[in-house]
């Protein structure tokens, strides 16, 4: 463990890991102070985020940019999963179909178009794996036709979608999404590799090490998220902000930011394969399997069953989402341009959820 320690001491963003057990320990003492909690928790999170992408790396220098980018991924996506199961026990459902939806555009967007943007500015062209991001756009399409053609059809016929569709709809996404790991990992890995990118040689950590450390932050991640829910409410309605706009922009980017570290810094590393692998691959995972398990699990922990039917904005924002990264990935290449324009359609999105949230 003396890699990571001295990994954690060279990097000052680290040194806030301070925060982590002060935030811990102090939360029950500063519980009438929710707008406190609410800063802390966001800044806990930031070098929190930062040791998880730094873990990651380690751990994907080793199996690949495929499965390191799907590592990446499925542990950046629990903050996720922990925020909308707080607030599904808490019956906040526009708040869990705000920030599932806000999580999709964000990683498609946001993510993606910043990685452009941070890569581009270093490198003049970057090359990525094509086959892979296709795959991840056809993972994407249909994640986005089955929540667009049901809620567009209980929306036109002024009714809510059935909970029986919904569970049907959340079976068949589980499915298709434990089929493309067995597509990508196993029967077609080969198709999968990394383009050619510059090798790195600053992975001293054991896999036993880079293991333990992503499994303590997973952990720090999911117990300073728990604070973070809990203080999000008081904190928005004292800065004017709606549930829907709370969800689709500050749940999705502070839940997506061990994601983005490790995104940005390979998008900076001319490794834009693990960039895109854990931008993707998250809304993809986020559509296929975060969503439909809330579905489920609602019938356990909310108050009552959570339907799959989001408000038509957030269907339309998924799919020109889904749209425009299946445009500016087709070539296999990219320049900072392109993410500089990626960047200001997730800012029109913002920007209209602010000024024209959703009536319901």
């Amino acid at each position: 463990m003396q890699a990571v320690i001295s990994a954690v001491a060279e990097r000052k963003l680290l040194w806030l890991l301070v925060l982590v057990p002060i935030l811990l320990v102090g939360a029950p003492m500063l519980h009438e102070r929710q707008s406190v909690l609410f800063v802390l928790s966001v800044m806990a999170i930031i070098p929190l985020a930062a040791l998880l992408s730094l873990a990651t790396e380690q751990v994907a220098a080793r199996t690949g940019d495929a499965i390191g980018g799907l590592l990446n991924a499925t542990l950046g996506n629990l903050t996720e999963l922990i925020i909308g199961l707080t607030a599904l026990r808490a019956g906040e459902y526009l708040l869990v179909k705000a920030s599932l939806a806000g999580a999709i555009v964000t990683n498609t967007l946001f993510m993606t178009g910043a990685c452009f943007l941070l890569g581009g500015l270093k490198y003049h062209v970057q090359d990525f794996n094509n086959a892979s991001t296709k795959l991840q756009m056809g993972l994407l399409f249909l994640a986005a036709f089955a929540l667009l053609v049901p809620s567009a059809l209980a929306d036109m016929d002024s009714q809510a979608l059935p909970g029986s569709l919904s569970v049907v709809i959340a079976i068949i996404l589980l499915t298709t999404y434990g089929f493309s790991l067995v597509f990508t990992l196993g029967t077609h890995k080969k198709y999968f590799s990394s383009a050619a990118h510059e090798e790195s040689h600053e992975h001293v950590w054991p896999v036993s090490a880079a293991v333990i450390v992503l499994l303590v932050t997973t952990l720090a991640v999911a117990l300073v998220s728990e604070i973070f829910v809990e203080s999000l409410t008081v904190a928005s309605s004292s800065l004017g902000l709606t549930p829907a706009f709370v969800g689709f922009i500050v749940v999705a980017i502070v839940g997506a930011a061990a994601e983005m570290t490790s995104a940005f810094s390979a998008a900076r590393k001319n490794r834009l394969d693990l960039s895109l692998g854990i931008s993707f691959g998250s809304s993809s995972q986020i559509a296929l399997f975060v969503a439909p398990v809330l579905v489920l699990l609602s019938y356990v922990l909310g108050p009552e069953p959570m339907s799959l039917q989001f408000w038509p904005g957030a269907i339309a924002m998924i799919f020109i989402a889904t749209l425009t990264a299946a445009l500016v990935t087709s070539s296999g290449h990219s320049a900072w341009f392109i993410g500089l324009l990626m960047l200001m359609i997730y800012a029109v999105f913002g920007a209209t959820l602010f000024i024209l949230p959703p009536a319901h």
